[in-house]
């Protein structure tokens, strides 16, 4: 069975991304994403599917998948019937964690634990009960507060007892048709991150992508959630937000470089996007010392769009 691609979002002004699902069953579902995973499941029982590792599992049950892993939970039952299942899901990126690890001392056993995770981990239980105990942090509002629990987390998991679940030739490599897709669409996130300043056009990302362009619209808005148009434009105004907060280039100059030069069109787009001007925005900076809050971040109990729509258009339930 083709594992689905999932393209997993970290929030705007946050290291890492936190997933809390509470469910009456978890279904199976097969995919796989670029992203680091570690899940906690509670009050739940029943298939752990990791790679080409089967086994059941029961509550507490703590895992660490790599990246690009096929991998799905399916339960059969809760062990209490009267709450929900519980997943705690915690995604992060193999290069933020090897940068953090290079340049903290104090997180360097992070890169070990990128090593042990080739195959996948399941976690003993004392280490799943030390995860168990920074759930509140984990699941708190302040991002820096569960970004403490995270790299805590990690650190301390990186000595801690843990059972290899995939045979080597299931971590060895990626098939191409697996690989496919999200090598696809990730090539097109990258020419947009590195020329959002140049006049790009449809059939570039079309080129870079070997995509149509029906099939490139189809594949951002199912996986990214919104058009290619919208990306980029949201690429831009991110970028000239903290140009005008970080310089004090005039704001032509700064709409040029964020690939903008029409001035009065830079200004809508900006307007549209922050609620306030170019202008109004570097004028709050240098009142306030700090920039306007930015959109709310998405709360921790809803997943990123993209496994939910394939979910949704396939006709079955959500997965984690």
């Amino acid at each position: 069975m083709k594992p689905q691609y999932e393209h997993v979002t970290i929030p705007d002004g946050c290291s890492v991304r936190v997933y809390h699902r509470r469910l009456a069953q978890i279904p199976f579902e097969w995919h796989h994403h670029p992203e680091y995973e570690l899940t906690l499941t509670l009050n739940s029982r029943g298939r752990r599917f990791i790679g080409d590792h089967v086994d059941d599992y029961a509550t507490d049950d703590l895992v660490l998948v790599p990246p690009d892993m096929p991998h799905t939970w399916a339960s059969t039952a809760p062990v209490d019937a009267g709450r929900p299942q519980v997943a705690i899901v915690v995604w992060f990126s193999g290069d933020w964690a090897r940068r953090v690890a290079d340049c903290c001392p104090e997180f360097a056993p992070l890169s070990k634990l990128l090593r042990r995770a080739a195959p996948g981990l399941h976690f003993d239980p004392s280490a799943t009960a030390m995860m168990r105990g920074q759930t509140d942090a984990l699941l708190d509002a302040e991002p820096r507060t569960r970004l403490a629990a995270v790299l805590d987390i990690l650190a301390r998991l990186a000595d801690a007892d843990a059972q290899p679940l995939a045979s080597p030739s299931a971590h060895t490599g990626k098939s191409d048709e697996m690989a496919s897709e999200a090598e696809r669409l990730n090539r097109v996130l990258d020419l947009i991150d590195r020329r959002f300043d140049e006049p790009l056009r449809i059939a570039d990302l079309c080129a870079v992508a070997h995509l149509s362009e029906r099939s490139l619209h189809r594949h951002f808005m199912l996986h990214v959630g919104e058009s290619v148009g919208r990306y980029l434009s949201r690429v831009r105004i991110g970028y000239a937000s903290r140009q005008l907060t970080a310089t004090t280039w005039p704001v032509s100059v700064i709409a040029t470089k964020a690939g903008i030069p029409n001035l009065a069109n830079f200004n809508r787009q900006f307007l549209a996007a922050r609620g306030m001007t170019p202008s109004a925005w570097r004028q709050f900076f240098e009142t306030h010392g700090h920039a306007p809050a930015g959109a709310p971040q998405p709360p921790l109990d809803v997943r990123p769009p993209s496994l939910e729509r394939t979910s949704r258009h396939k006709g079955i339930g959500r997965a984690k």
